[in-house]
């Protein structure tokens, strides 16, 4: 998998973030939430390409899986077209299943991250901004693994 600008960028702006000062989270808190806006997006473009390239049989078996635990797949890569019934093979199922699993930690994590940021500009609370960026940079590290699985 090619390193992202927008997730490197992110990344060191996050870990430079850490360290600063009230003042400076009220005057950059704009531009941490924008840069990571375009981390996310990169991730999640570069996630459906890789998706897309996947075989009719993988899609299928991703479609099923999201719809066995009830949600909608639409939202992490395209729909199969349903012309075909295909069975997918228990390899591909278990493939497709570890990559479910990757993608749902990934997504949790990015909500956790998302919330704290929130709570912390509630707040006004610079240690839950710096709590926000240590979680934002674990959530992009774990798509970056979910998408190196389903690349696999």
């Amino acid at each position: 998998m090619r390193k992202l600008t927008e997730v490197e960028e992110a990344k060191t702006l996050m870990t430079e973030a850490i360290n600063w000062s009230v003042m400076k989270w009220m005057t950059e808190k704009k531009r941490v939430r924008r840069v990571a806006d375009q981390a996310n997006a990169a991730l999640d473009e570069l996630d459906r390409s890789v998706k897309e390239r996947w075989s009719h049989e993988k899609k299928t078996a991703y479609d099923e899986l999201t719809r066995e635990n009830g949600e909608n797949s639409k939202s992490r890569r395209p729909a199969v077209a349903s012309s075909k019934s295909v069975s997918p093979s228990p390899e591909i199922r278990q493939f497709v299943r570890q990559v479910k699993e990757a993608d749902d930690e990934a997504h949790r994590a990015r909500m956790d991250a998302e919330r704290t940021f929130d709570e912390a500009e509630r707040q006004l609370s610079t240690s839950k901004a710096r709590e926000g960026c240590q979680k934002a940079i674990r959530s992009w590290d774990l798509h970056e693994k979910a998408i190196r699985r389903a690349e696999a």
